[in-house]
C-alpha cells in the first residue's frame, strides 16, 4: 500500500465522504464513495488489489485475528435488540401511557427538553448507552410537547460525550486515565497520579464544559439557530420530521400499539436496562481485574470492563423483564412477531451506516490521515500556541476519522511529547486541549458512531442531526479555542483559572448574541 503520511492526499477519502454526505444527504452512498476512492489510492488504482483489500476489510468487521470481532458484532447485536425492546414497549402501550402520564406532569416543551438534558447528565457511564437509552425514554415526551427530533438529537449528543469525557467513572474516563498513566511513566512524572491528573484536567476541558452549559441553556430557553429553526417550526405544527425523507433511524413502522398499556411498561424495562448494564460493566471489569490478580476498584473496573458484552447483557435482561411483564395481557402472537421484526428493521439503517463508517475508518487509518494531520505540529512552534494548535488538530483529526478514542490514542502521547520538550508546566492544559478537540471533532463528524447513535436514539434523520448541531458545536469550539490561547500565553496551568475566566466571559457574551439572533421556543410555539 502507498504511504500518504506526508501527503495532503491522505485527507481525500475522509473529506470526500464528509462533503458528499452533507451536500447529497445520502450517507451510505457518500461513505461508499470515500471507501472506494481511498482503497483505489492505496493500491494505485489496481482493481484486483483494491477488491481484495476491500474484501479483507469487510470480513475483518466480523472476524479478525482468527476470532470473532466481538466489539463490532456485539454492538450491532445490542442495536438490534434495543430496537426490539423499543418496539416491544411501543406494542405494549407503554410509550403511549408514558406520553399521556408525562403530558400531565411535564406540561411544557421546556420541561420536556430539560428532562432529556437531565437524563443525559445522569447516564454518564458510556456514550453509546447514553445516546440510545436517553433517546428511547425522552422521545415520547418530546414528541408530545412539540420538540423536534433534531433538537432532541442535539440534546442527547451534547450531553453524552461531554459528560463521559469529564467523568472518571465512565468507559471514557477509564480509557483516558490509562493513557495518561502511560504518559506519566514515560516522562517520569511522579508529582501526581494518573487519576489526579485527570481530575485536574477536567476544569480545563473547555469544550466539554461549555458544550454542557450551552446545552442546558438551549434546553431551558429553546433558542434555535441555523437549520434548527426549520425543524422546530415543523415540530410546532406537529410535523416531527420530514416525511418525504422516509422513516428516521430508530423508528419502527407497522407496530400495533395496545391501549391498555401502563407507565411501568416503559419505566421498568428502562430502569432494568440501566441497572443491569451498570452491573455488567462492573462485573466484567471485576472479572478482568481478578484475572490479572489486581484488587477491585471502581476506576480499575471501568478501565478493564467489556463495554459491548455489558451492553448486550443489559438489553437481554431488560427484554426478558419486558416480556414477563406482558404475560396475561392478551396480546396476539402476531403482534409480538411484528414487533420483533419492526424493531430490528428500525435499527437496520443505523447498522448499515455503522458498517460503512467502520470500513472508512479502517481505510482512513491505512491512508495515515492521522499521521499527516499530526505532522502539522513541530518542535519549532512556540509552547504558548501548543494548547490552541493541538485543540484544532485534534478536532480536525476526530472530524476526519470519526473517532474521538482513536484521536485520544494518537494525539495525547504526541501532545505530551511536544509540550514536555518545550514547557512542562503546560502538560495538563495541553492534554485537556487534545481531549476537548477530540470531542468537538467527533461531535461534528457525520461518520462518527456516536453521532449516528444519537440520531438513532432521537429518531432523527442522520444528516439533519449533523447540520443542526454544527452551529452549536462551533459556538463551544470557538469559546474553547480562545481559552486555550489565553492559557498558553498566560501560562495559567493551575486549573487554567485565567483561561477559564476569559472563556466564561466570552461564553456569556455569545449566549447574549444567541438570545438576540436566534428564535426562542416562545417564538415557535406556545408552551
Amino acid at each position: 500500500m502507498v504511504n500518504y503520511s506526508d501527503s495532503i492526499i491522505a485527507l481525500v477519502p475522509a473529506l470526500l465522504a464528509i462533503l458528499l454526505a452533507i451536500f447529497t444527504r445520502k450517507v451510505v452512498l457518500s461513505l461508499g464513495v470515500g471507501i472506494l476512492v481511498g482503497a483505489l489510492l492505496l493500491h494505485r488504482f489496481n482493481p484486483i488489489d483494491t477488491v481484495t483489500y476491500l474484501g479483507k476489510n469487510i470480513f475483518s468487521l466480523f472476524w479478525a485475528d482468527g476470532a470473532l470481532n466481538e466489539w463490532n458484532v456485539l454492538l450491532l447485536v445490542f442495536l438490534l435488540l434495543l430496537g426490539v425492546l423499543s418496539t416491544l414497549i411501543q406494542t405494549s402501550g407503554g410509550a403511549r401511557a408514558f406520553g399521556e402520564w408525562a403530558s400531565t406532569h411535564v406540561k411544557t416543551a421546556r420541561g420536556a427538553r430539560l428532562v432529556a438534558f437531565g437524563l443525559g447528565i445522569l447516564i454518564f457511564i458510556d456514550d453509546y448507552f447514553n445516546s440510545l437509552a436517553v433517546g428511547n425514554v425522552s422521545r415520547p415526551l418530546t414528541d408530545r410537547r412539540g420538540v423536534s427530533r433534531a433538537k432532541l438529537a442535539y440534546l442527547i449528543d451534547s450531553t453524552a460525550a461531554p459528560v463521559c469525557v469529564i467523568s472518571p467513572l465512565s468507559s471514557w474516563g477509564a480509557f483516558i486515565i490509562s493513557i495518561i498513566a502511560g504518559i506519566l511513566t514515560t516522562h517520569s512524572i511522579t508529582d501526581y497520579s494518573a487519576f489526579s491528573a485527570f481530575m485536574m484536567i477536567v476544569p480545563m476541558n473547555f469544550y466539554a464544559i461549555f458544550a454542557l452549559l450551552l446545552t442546558l441553556y438551549i434546553a431551558y430557553s429553546g433558542v434555535s439557530v441555523g437549520p434548527m429553526k426549520q425543524h422546530e417550526h415543523r415540530a410546532a405544527k406537529g410535523e416531527l420530521f420530514d416525511a418525504s425523507k422516509g422513516t428516521p433511524m430508530g423508528m419502527a413502522k407497522e407496530v400495533n400499539e395496545h391501549t391498555n398499556g401502563k407507565v411501568r411498561d416503559l419505566v421498568v424495562p428502562i430502569v432494568v436496562l440501566v441497572i443491569a448494564t451498570i452491573s455488567a460493566l462492573l462485573g466484567t471489569g471485576a472479572q478482568a481485574l481478578a484475572a490479572d490478580n489486581r484488587p477491585f476498584t471502581l476506576i480499575g473496573a471501568f478501565e478493564a470492563t467489556d463495554v459491548t458484552r455489558s451492553l448486550v447483557a443489559g438489553v437481554v435482561i431488560s427484554l426478558i423483564v419486558a416480556f414477563l411483564m406482558l404475560i396475561g395481557r392478551k396480546i396476539p402472537g402476531r403482534d409480538y412477531r411484528a414487533s420483533i421484526v419492526a424493531g430490528m428493521r428500525s435499527m437496520w439503517p443505523a447498522v448499515v451506516i455503522l458498517l460503512f463508517a467502520w470500513t472508512i475508518i479502517a481505510v482512513i487509518g491505512d491512508m495515515k490521515t492521522g499521521d499527516y494531520l499530526a505532522s502539522f505540529i513541530s518542535n519549532s512552534i512556540s509552547a504558548s500556541y501548543l494548547p490552541f494548535l493541538l485543540f484544532l488538530i485534534a478536532g480536525l483529526m476526530a472530524f476526519s476519522t470519526g473517532t474521538s478514542w482513536g484521536t485520544f490514542g494518537i494525539m495525547l502521547p504526541i501532545g505530551a511529547d511536544l509540550v514536555m520538550a518545550v514547557d512542562a508546566s503546560l502538560l495538563l492544559p495541553t492534554l485537556a486541549a487534545v481531549l476537548a478537540g477530540s470531542v468537538f471533532g467527533d461531535h461534528c463528524s457525520p461518520i462518527s458512531d456516536t453521532t449516528i447513535l444519537s440520531s438513532t436514539g432521537a429518531g432523527s434523520h442522520h444528516i439533519d442531526h449533523v447540520t443542526t448541531q454544527l452551529p452549536y458545536a462551533l459556538v463551544g469550539a470557538v469559546t474553547a479555542a480562545v481559552g486555550y490561547l489565553v492559557i498558553g500565553f498566560t501560562e495559567s496551568s493551575v486549573f487554567g483559572f485565567i483561561g477559564a475566566l476569559v472563556t466564561f466571559v466570552l461564553f456569556v457574551v455569545v449566549l447574549n448574541v444567541l438570545s438576540k439572533k436566534g428564535e426562542t421556543a416562545s417564538d415557535l410555539q406556545t408552551d
